[in-house]
């Protein structure tokens, strides 16, 4: 599977342990870095891929980049999470990483403030890069935390809709929806019944859903998850109590909650050949870029569509926006080499054909915008959709906290009271789970 979307299975993990690295971390950027990086010197890469065709492409832009640099060798070390990189991070030394990288964009705010990655504000002016005509403006956002970058992307992933071509056809419904109104009518059409299960789902709606999560139901809603004054502003925001009462109604119209659950129960792994997109379950699937090649893989039977995902009915001229995260690349602020680690992370950030090739190998989103035109960007089809959203100047990504994702996983569990039935009154709900997260960010602070 793509590496980048690992992610979401370690976020919460990665929630808790990079809130032992804030408050153990003293390390801070260098500002002056005295490192020489024309000396001759070998520096640490830290990543999180596993895959021998993931391993593989890093291997191959190192050995593209230490020509380009031959006075720096790069000693890469590969499947390491998250919390293995805090670890080492808190500890320090001479025997932790000079370079470092993240799937876990939620945890931006934590990193930058509290000196986990090193600030890169320093090298980006030394380098005179103008990061605002090279890198997509949602990916800028969740790599920099309330005025300090201390991280780069390195690939993306922009979520869509994938959708069965087959299906689509024999009910009668002749382009994917561009609103959510349209789209719950179409899961409705799409969905039939048998006993008291399925034999084909429209859609599934519930969070635990594979990727119908909180979040990316709400990029597709023009919302505000913090008021200026840095409070939760989700009990104000129209936006949220409209998601919420949309969503809760699709469960209910394509059979209740429990139904829903039963058959969910039935869907193989989400990263495997059972994924219930690929058997035909459900006919529609919110998911990300690398779904269309782990489809393929699979041996689906049908013609995959994908486009991006509805807009709230009052902003159709939205439409072509989504979710979009990826992994985050940075220094160790502990580093004795940081002008030579700069050069790999720039290298691997900034540079086209790097960037280019790494997409290619591992199927995600480039993360700069020549990668995204270039020519040698391998575009099949389908995969167009992903870099469209990519591009997409409303697409976007949940704010950077001081706290990372914790405030995400506060709004996510109040999501499963309410589609359950558990939590009936949506106004109070909100309400107290403002609360909670006003106390939650306070609390570290």
């Amino acid at each position: 599977m793509p590496g980048i979307s690992r992610k979401a299975a370690i976020a919460l993990a990665a929630s808790v342990s990079v809130a032992l690295l804030a408050s153990g971390c003293t390390g801070q950027s260098d500002a002056g870095a005295t490192d020489d990086p024309n000396a001759r010197t070998t520096i640490t890469f830290w990543h999180g891929w596993s895959a021998p065709a993931e391993v593989k492409a890093i291997q191959e832009n190192i050995v593209r980049f230490e020509k380009a640099h031959p006075n720096i060798k790069v000693k890469v070390v590969g499947n390491i999470n998250d919390d293995k990189l805090n670890q080492a991070l808190r500890a320090g030394g001479s025997k932790g990483p000079d370079v470092v990288s993240s799937f876990t964009t939620s945890n931006v705010g934590k990193f930058c403030s509290s000196g986990a990655f090193a600030d890169l504000k320093p090298f980006i002016e030394k380098s005179k890069l103008d990061l605002d005509r090279i890198i997509p403006k949602p990916m800028l956002e969740y790599t920099q935390f309330e005025g300090t970058r201390c991280a780069m992307p390195l690939l993306g992933d922009a979520y869509g809709l994938y959708y069965d071509k087959d299906a689509f056809e024999k009910a009668g419904i002749e382009a994917p929806p561009k609103t959510w109104s349209q789209f719950a009518e179409v899961a409705k059409k799409l969905t039939k019944t048998k006993g008291d299960s399925y034999e084909q789902l429209g859609f599934m709606p519930n969070y635990h859903g594979y990727e119908s999560v909180v979040d990316h139901y709400m990029s597709q809603w023009d919302h505000s998850y913090f008021a200026k004054d840095g409070t939760s502003s989700i009990a104000e925001d129209p936006a949220f109590a409209e998601m919420f009462t949309y969503q809760r109604k699709l469960v209910d119209d394509l059979g209740g909650f429990q139904k829903l659950e039963k058959y969910r129960n039935t869907f193989g792994d989400e990263w495997g050949a059972k994924h219930p997109f690929h058997t035909g379950q459900v006919a529609m699937q919110l998911d990300g870029e690398w779904r269309l090649g782990m489809a393929k893989d699979a041996g689906v039977k049908f013609d995959i569509g994908t486009a991006p995902l509805p807009v709230a009915d009052d902003e159709v001229d939205q439409y072509g926006k989504g979710f979009l995260s990826g992994t985050i690349m940075g220094i160790a602020p502990q580093s004795k080499k940081q002008n030579a680690a700069w050069e790999l992370v720039k290298y691997m950030t900034t540079d086209t054909e790097a960037v280019v090739s790494f997409a290619n190998a591992i199927h995600n989103v480039p993360s700069t915008f020549d990668a995204l035109k270039s020519p040698d960007l391998e575009v099949e089809d389908g995969y167009k959709t992903f870099l469209d959203i990519a591009q997409h100047p409303k697409s976007n990504t949940p704010p950077a906290s001081v706290n990372g994702s914790t405030y995400q996983t506060t709004l996510q569990d109040f999501g499963f009271q309410y589609e359950s039935g558990k939590a009936r009154d949506l106004k109070a709900g909100l309400e107290k789970t403002a609360a909670q997260i006003d106390r939650d960010i306070e609390q570290a602070k």
